[in-house]
Parts: C-alpha cells; sequence; structure tokens
C-alpha cells in the first residue's frame, strides 16, 4: 500500500474550509483488489470577503460521486505497476480538481491512501505459459575466457574434476 505521511496530512487541515474524503475499492486489469481513499479541500475565491468557504451538503455529495466515479475509470483499466505510475506524479488527483471545478472550487486533492485487499492468485501454470519451457534457449557462449577470480567455486571444482578424469 500507499499513504501520505502525517504531518503531510495535518499541514494541509485548515479552520474555516470544508474537508471532503471518499473512498472506492477498485479491481485492476491484472486482478488487484485495492482500495483507493482520497482527500480534498474546499479553497476561497480570489475576491471573497466572507471568512469561511464550507461547501453545501449536496455539493459535498456530487463533489465525493465525482471522486469515486474518477479515481475507479482511472484504476479499472490500468495494471497496479502502472497505477502507482499515476499516483506519484499526483495525477488523479489533479484530475478530480479540474472536474469539480463546476460544483466547488477545491484544492489539494490528493490520494492519501491506497490498500491492496487482494492479490490475484499466483498461476505457476499461467507464468509457464508466458515464458514457456527456455530449455532451447541456453544463451550464447562467451567470446573471452572467464577471469579467474569473477570464476564460481563450484565450476572450478567441476572443471578440476574433469581436468583430474582426463
Amino acid at each position: 500500500g500507499m499513504e501520505l505521511t502525517r504531518d503531510k496530512i495535518c499541514s494541509l487541515i485548515r479552520k474555516w474550509t470544508t474537508l471532503i474524503e471518499a473512498h472506492v475499492d477498485v479491481k485492476t486489469t491484472d486482478n488487484y483488489m485495492v482500495r483507493m481513499f482520497c482527500i480534498a479541500f474546499t479553497k476561497r475565491r480570489v475576491d471573497q470577503v466572507k471568512s469561511n468557504c464550507y461547501a453545501q451538503t449536496a455539493q459535498i455529495r456530487k463533489i465525493r460521486k465525482k471522486m469515486t466515479d474518477i479515481m475507479t475509470q482511472e484504476a479499472s483499466k490500468v495494471q497496479l505497476r502502472e497505477l502507482v505510475k499515476k499516483l506519484i506524479p499526483e495525477s488523479v488527483g489533479k484530475e478530480i480538481e479540474k472536474q469539480c471545478q463546476g460544483i466547488f472550487p477545491i484544492k489539494d486533492c490528493l490520494i492519501r491512501k491506497v490498500k491492496i485487499l487482494k492479490k490475484p492468485k499466483f498461476d505457476i501454470t499461467k507464468l509457464m505459459e508466458l515464458h514457456g519451457d527456455g530449455g532451447d534457449d541456453a544463451g550464447m557462449e562467451m567470446l573471452r575466457p572467464e577471469n579467474e577470480e569473477a570464476q564460481n567455486t563450484l565450476s572450478a571444482d567441476i572443471a578440476a574434476a574433469n581436468a583430474d578424469d582426463e
């Protein structure tokens, strides 16, 4: 899993704003079940006079719905490896921010936490299909002889035993 540090979350939380959280369970294309938690805060307008910037409950519900939709959409069509690549630059949070501007201006929209709920069942036969038996590909012959220090002790013993037999 992945999680924002405590000091990062504490630095984001302020008075006079609404904190909006959402979570969703998503299955990635490689059958990992992940639970994603998202956090966002309402933002004051530039010319705002009022000291607070609270969102109404209906607006919060719409933003939360939009959050869950975007998180589901972003995570369900990629593998876990690509999902991690998306989480690092916080592209999912930026997308949610962009989509929710029409409902209420929000800032600091981040994926707060990601838990892996279920890993796919490890299938040895599928792995063998993917890699084949690999019997015919033994590698390429080395062009120069191996350095004596680098030589494996076991292979050195075998070479010595072969020399004794001859």
